[in-house]
């Protein structure tokens, strides 16, 4: 499959309801290490830039500065829909963003505000995603995957896969 330079307001549609987005990162390791976070865009930023909170003294944020290629994974597997996005991850310096994207539940986790010597910005400009949108019903996916097993063959038309160069 090729990747497709297309709106990104599909993925976006995709995404807006899942709470939180495997981060993964490459760790000093060596080894990929995966942590949920939650995504804070809002409606206004549904561009190519993806955007956390995360803790400047924890170890994802080490791992960043070992390697910034990163991927996140987001999956509702109610709606039978999945999303993976790679691109590059960086702290930001931006109080005025900070401000625009905070929320009372970061609170939580950032007792001192968009003002907290601990909050770190994470913009993660997307390169590329990937989705799989699953709009048969269940009957119809075990149909064919039924179908696909009696006849060796792979099950057809399960999910609209697509691949988006974001940049």
């Amino acid at each position: 499959m090729t990747a497709q330079t297309v709106d990104t307001s599909k993925l976006w549609d995709m995404i807006k309801d899942i709470r939180f987005g495997m981060l993964t990162v490459r760790g000093a390791d060596g080894r990929l290490h995966s942590r949920p976070l939650t995504t804070q865009n809002g409606d206004a930023d549904r561009g190519g830039v993806i955007w956390f909170f995360m803790s400047r003294s924890g170890q994802p944020a080490a791992d960043l500065a070992v390697s910034h290629d990163v991927n996140v994974a987001y999956a509702d597997p109610n709606a039978d829909m999945y999303v993976s996005v790679s691109g590059m991850a960086r702290i930001v310096e931006d109080p005025v963003k900070k401000q625009e994207l905070w929320t009372m539940a970061a609170n939580a986790w950032f007792p001192g505000g968009v003002e907290d010597p601990d909050l770190a910005l994470v913009a993660v400009l997307a390169a590329e995603a990937e989705y799989w949108d699953v709009k048969a019903n269940k009957a119809v996916q075990i149909f064919k995957l039924a179908k696909a097993a009696l006849t060796g063959e792979e099950p057809a038309d399960l999910a609209k896969h697509r691949r988006v160069r974001m940049r």
